[in-house]
């Protein structure tokens, strides 16, 4: 896990560009199928998508859910191994930025002045059984993976 700022925003990077890049094509993927502009569409929305992404993340969702985490759920009687404690915030990082970005996702699709509960609540849940085991079995732990040589770089050169 991140151990300082510096860290934190390498981790945001690699955790947000890698569930981003599936996520979209994913959605671009459920919205028109597969065809010849489905490439161009991914990486037309990506860059935008991605900010989004990043700056939820370290300003809204990221902050509030480690917060409902340690607040509300973690409970010192556990034992403090890292992975319990990884494993329940992506959860909840997932449940938020899920809720966040189809809200997203839906008004750069539809516009904001045509979107309905049945819309939202479809896209959320699409986004969530992708999403969800996403991050937890393949995303996660490469991020985790990838953080973890870095920090070991870091840790070298002092």
């Amino acid at each position: 896990m991140p151990r300082n700022f510096k860290e934190e925003l390498i981790f945001t990077a690699l955790m947000a560009g890698l569930m981003v890049i599936v996520m979209e094509t994913y959605n671009v993927i459920l919205a028109q199928g597969v065809d010849s502009g489905i490439a161009l569409e991914i990486i037309k929305g990506y860059p935008v998508a991605l900010l989004v992404a990043a700056c939820l993340d370290l300003l809204l969702v990221g902050p509030s859910m480690k917060g409902i985490f340690f607040k509300f759920i973690f409970k010192p009687a556990w034992q403090k191994t890292p992975i319990k404690i990884a494993l329940g915030i992506s959860t909840l990082m997932v449940l938020g930025m899920v809720t966040c970005m189809s809200l997203f996702g839906i008004i750069v699709t539809f516009g904001i002045g045509n979107i309905s509960w049945v819309m939202y609540g479809h896209a959320w849940l699409l986004n969530l059984i992708l999403a969800l085991p996403l991050q937890l079995l393949i995303v996660g732990p490469i991020c985790r993976f990838l953080l973890a040589r870095v920090q070991a770089s870091f840790d070298a050169r002092q």
